[in-house]
């Protein structure tokens, strides 16, 4: 195949990548935007299997073939509550491919200049920080280890030592090639990529999953540099820059500092104990079974559902879209509050209740609905915790204090459907479950909805 048919084969694969990150911005042209990407990415294996001279060997044919069996089959088994732990364990795949590449590339000589070396250098840099920290991400994310944040005594010293040390031995391996100094470099990139993801709370996973998809992006686009490969370059580029301006307009949303996720907790301070300040007040709750509540339903105007990870857990998007068909046939306005934060990925609930076909025009952010909630006769939140804590405001000592939250308690009534009173991923209390407006309705969220809808169908 002529290499002019080639680049103009890379050539339509990034446009086709661009059309896909434009159609991923929306519900409504996602599928879309799925089916541009995958199309790109054929279209570039094909073109770079053949180039002029290169000769696949049959082990990389195996690999590809196998490779997108196993792909293929993880995407058929995952469920929407493991779609996050399944990103971040992705993001660490591409980290520990450009490791491997970069020191194949070593081994086999390719290494021989400073700039070459500088271009190994980083890619295997970036690529081991980007392993350790999504494994450590999934690990968080799975459950597997606590959401809690780790904060070393002296822990911003530590990451400059690190960072110093990686420069140091980047530096010796750019002028002599010293194999030494690269997996010297390597082993300490691997460690602070654990202790950047460790110091970050469980809060703010959302935001360093989609850091973590832009530290892989660097790590193709300096892949790309290092293979002298265009079309890596301009896909990490690509892949790169969305997921830094997707993580900068999460974090502005959560009122959180863009430098507090990428160094760690950078900033942060350990949560203060104070005095006169908002506490959980004691006491019980006021509970509400599923019969009053479909009365206090059809008796509303305005309904508003908060979903969140609760409600992944229980598959219950589509009992949630039935119950809304029902209030929307009765009448009842019923729109959804969406948290940039909501589950534990970009766009988790969006996802969710796509997948359901609830109507996007009723689906809404939160600065779009925040101020709606005093006109609410009925707020129902699904599995929610962090993103709906009045902490949030009025408790300078919680560890959420500053974020943004949906000020649910401001609606005339509020149900909380959870399984039991448990603190949310931030490991967090909640006072909302005190508050005179609130009543609790406890159990699985697929279940509870259903047995709500049951009763509507009966009167």
């Amino acid at each position: 195949m002529p290499f002019v048919a080639i680049i103009l084969a890379w050539i339509v694969a990034a446009v086709l990548f661009i059309l896909s990150l434009r159609g991923l911005s929306s519900q409504e042209s996602a599928p879309r935007g799925n089916l541009y990407g995958v199309t790109g990415m054929a279209i570039a294996m094909a073109a770079t299997l053949l180039i002029p001279g290169l000769q696949p060997h049959v082990l990389l044919l195996a690999a590809i073939a196998v490779g997108g069996a196993i792909g293929a089959q993880m995407a058929r088994r995952v469920g929407m509550t493991q779609m996050p732990e399944l990103v971040a364990l992705l993001h660490s795949f591409v980290g520990v491919a450009a490791v491997l590449v970069g020191y194949s590339v070593h081994l086999g000589g390719g290494h021989a200049g400073t700039i070459a070396r500088v271009e190994v250098y980083v890619d295997v840099l970036i690529g081991a920080l980007t392993f350790t920290g999504s494994v450590l991400a999934f690990l968080k994310l799975r459950g597997s280890v606590s959401g809690r944040p780790t904060l070393l005594p002296a822990r911003h010293y530590l990451n400059a030592g690190m960072l110093l040390a990686s420069i140091v031995f980047g530096v010796l391996y750019a002028k002599h090639g010293y194999l030494w100094a690269l997996g010297a470099g390597t082993a300490v990139a691997c460690v602070l990529g654990v202790h950047l993801v460790a110091a970050i709370g469980g809060a703010d996973m959302p935001v360093v999953v989609s850091m973590l998809n832009s530290y892989s992006g660097w790590t193709a686009a300096a892949a790309g540099f290092m293979l002298g490969n265009d079309l890596l370059i301009v896909t990490g580029a690509l892949v790169g820059s969305s997921g830094a301006i997707l993580s900068y307009i999460m974090c502005k949303a959560m009122n959180r500092s863009i430098w507090n996720v990428i160094f760690g907790g950078f900033g942060a301070e350990p949560p203060r104990q104070i005095t006169g300040g908002a506490v959980v007040p004691p006491g019980e709750v006021a509970d509400i079974d599923h019969a009053s509540l479909a009365g206090k339903l059809l008796a509303a105007k305005q309904v508003i559902i908060v979903p969140g990870y609760g409600m992944a857990v229980a598959r219950a998007q589509h009992a949630v879209r039935e119950l809304t068909e029902i209030l929307r046939g009765h009448g009842v306005t019923v729109r959804f509050a969406i948290h940039p934060v909501a589950g534990r990925l970009p766009g988790h609930m969006n996802v969710l209740l796509a997948e359901a076909s609830v109507p996007y025009d009723i689906v809404l952010e939160m600065d779009e609905i925040n101020q709606d909630f005093p006109q609410t006769d009925v707020v129902i939140v699904i599995g929610a915790n962090d993103i709906v804590n009045p902490g949030a405001e009025d408790d300078p000592g919680s560890p959420i204090y500053g974020m943004p939250v949906l000020q649910v308690w401001n609606s005339k009534l509020v149900v909380v459907n959870k399984r039991s009173r448990a603190t949310g991923y931030a490991g967090v209390d909640n006072p909302l479950f005190y508050k005179p407006v609130t009543r609790m309705l406890f159990g699985d969220a697929r279940d509870a909805v259903e047995k709500v809808v049951q009763a509507l169908r009966t009167r």
